[in-house]
Order: C-alpha cells, then sequence, then structure tokens
C-alpha cells in the first residue's frame, strides 16, 4: 500500500533544488533587491517574529505577524497571515494556514489546512481537517478528518470527527457529534450518523421544490423495492413508518380525493398483477381443454363416417 504521509520524497525534493541553485548561481538573484534571509533547512520567514523560535524544523514557511511563533522542530507547515500556526509546536506537522488567526492555537495537530479568517483557529490537537471560508471550523477543538466548505462551515464543531458540511452555515449547529453529511443545512447539536441536504435553508426560507436526476424511468426489481415515506414536519425519509412508541405500523389510506400513499399504490399494482397472472394461466388451461375436446370431436366424427351404412339403390317391380 502506498503511504501518503511519506515525507521522505518531499526532503529529497528540497534538497535536491538547494544543490541546484547553489551549483547554477552562489551569489546571483533574479530579483532586485535580492531576497533576505536565505534561512537554512529550506526555512522562509518574513514578519514580526514569524518563527522566531525555530531550532531543527525544515520545510517551514512563516509569512505575517507571529507566523510560526512558537514552532521549534515541526517540519513542512506554511503559515500566512498574522497569528498563523502561532502556537504550533513538535508533532505538528505539514499544517497549512492561509488566513489571520487561521489554525492559531494549534499546538501538535498535523496535517491540517485552514484557508480564511480564524479557520481552525482554536483547533488545538485535531489532526487531518480541511476547513475553507472564514470561521469554518473555528471551534474546532480536537476533532480529526472533518471537512467544511463554506463561511462558518461546522462552526460549532468541538471534537466531532469525520463530518462533512458543504455551503454556507452548513452543519454550523453541529457540536459533538460524529459521521454526518450536511450539504446546504445547518444541522442538529450532538446528533451523528445523519445525512442532511438543504433540510433548513440558510435564509430561513422553506425550500419549495426538490429535484433529483437519474431517478425517473429507471427500473427496480420488485422483489427489493420498498416504499419511501416522509416526516413532512421534518422532512426525513425512511422506509418503515412507525407509531407515537415507535414501533413498525401498518401505514393508513390518506383521504382526500382518494389520494394514497405510495405503499398502498404499489400493493395494489402487486395484487392486480398477481390476478392477471392468474387468470393468464386460467385461460391457456381452458384453451388447451378445448383443443383436447375438439380433437375428440373430431375422432368420434371420424368413427362414425366410418361405420355408416352403404347406401342402396331400390329397385321397383312392376
Amino acid at each position: 500500500m502506498k503511504n501518503c504521509n511519506n515525507l521522505t520524497i518531499s526532503t529529497t525534493i528540497l534538497s535536491a533544488l538547494a544543490c541546484f541553485a547553489l551549483a547554477s548561481a552562489p551569489n546571483a538573484f533574479g530579483v532586485s533587491p535580492s531576497p533576505d534571509g536565505c534561512y537554512p533547512n529550506f526555512t522562509t520567514a518574513e514578519g514580526c517574529n514569524a518563527l522566531n523560535s525555530l531550532t531543527t524544523g525544515a520545510g517551514n514557511s512563516g509569512l505575517g505577524w507571529y507566523a510560526l511563533f512558537s514552532d521549534t522542530d515541526a517540519n513542512y507547515n506554511t503559515g500566512v497571515g498574522a497569528g498563523a500556526l502561532a502556537l504550533t509546536t513538535t508533532g505538528g506537522d505539514s499544517n497549512t494556514a492561509v488566513g489571520a488567526a487561521a489554525l492559531l492555537l494549534n499546538t501538535t495537530g498535523f496535517e491540517n489546512v485552514a484557508v480564511g479568517t480564524n479557520a481552525l483557529v482554536l483547533n488545538d490537537t485535531g489532526q487531518r481537517n480541511d476547513a475553507v471560508g472564514a470561521f469554518a471550523l473555528s471551534m474546532n477543538i480536537d476533532g480529526s478528518f472533518n471537512t467544511a466548505l463554506g463561511r462558518c462551515a461546522l462552526l460549532g464543531n468541538t471534537d466531532g470527527s469525520n463530518n462533512t458540511a458543504v455551503g454556507y452555515l452548513a452543519g454550523m449547529n453541529q457540536t459533538t457529534g460524529s459521521n454526518n453529511i450536511y450539504i446546504g443545512d445547518s444541522g442538529v447539536a450532538e446528533e451523528s450518523n445523519v445525512i442532511r441536504i438543504g433540510n433548513i435553508a440558510a435564509s430561513g426560507t422553506d425550500y419549495e421544490a426538490f429535484y433529483v436526476g437519474g431517478v425517473v424511468g429507471v427500473g427496480i426489481p420488485m422483489v427489493t423495492a420498498v416504499p419511501v415515506y416522509i416526516d413532512t414536519a421534518t422532512g426525513q425519509l425512511g422506509t418503515v413508518p412507525i407509531d407515537a412508541s415507535g414501533k413498525a405500523a401498518t401505514p393508513r389510506v390518506r383521504g382526500g380525493n382518494g389520494a394514497q400513499p405510495q405503499a398502498m399504490l404499489n400493493h395494489k399494482v402487486t395484487e392486480l398483477q398477481a390476478t392477471v397472472a392468474q387468470q393468464q394461466k386460467q385461460i391457456e388451461t381452458l384453451t388447451a381443454q378445448l383443443k383436447e375436446q375438439a380433437a375428440q370431436i373430431q375422432k368420434v366424427s371420424a368413427q362414425l363416417e366410418v361405420s355408416k351404412p352403404a347406401p342402396q339403390v331400390v329397385v321397383n317391380k312392376p
């Protein structure tokens, strides 16, 4: 299995670039004035106290006021913006923070990506989170493997993991739950293993239509098909209706213009198909019987024809 965490490759490439630069033109620069601070270990620092504490860390870039200020031996971090990755220290490798206060309080969390003001600002030990948008995942502390795309996406998540949120304010109400997916929905605190798509509009105005492609005209085997119900109060979908006590219940026929739930219609169709199939078998049986009777009648007719007495001529005598 390939290892996506192999830092040896990065070190080798950086070393090769450094050797190439030294061999080609050690004292010449393509820009004027020449860049300041050619620091060791592939380091770039610019800004008040940027990378102030660095010792053996390699491949770090700090640009901005106190960017990567506490980094001593952490590697391959990029902090761009005032306070970006300011508290990252030992073990906090391969983080990327772009924006004022992005990953500001991160200490040992690694492989996080924060793009936007205050993105992942409170993250401490959380790892492998992706936050794109101002205040995205801004309250996350030690949650990991979260993906937030949009302003304030997963804003309230503190230690929940494996959550995905896409859209403005998507999943902002989530706090400690895990394994959730939010698309254009603000979510609910502490829930887990839930998928919400536009249940609560960010604008506060209810949606009026829902379109899904790839459904109409697609065949589903009847043997495994089940009806889908919708809770009109919450918008939740499911295949098993339950009563007030949480037990499975038989769906009732809805009134009004003879309307019925889809399940009842499916049941009626199934019954009709079974009736038609039974009638077809009966017709086939009756047809076979009629053919047999016709054959017997033809046979009897032939026998009668053979047993008929020969015609006789009557002669009148004078």
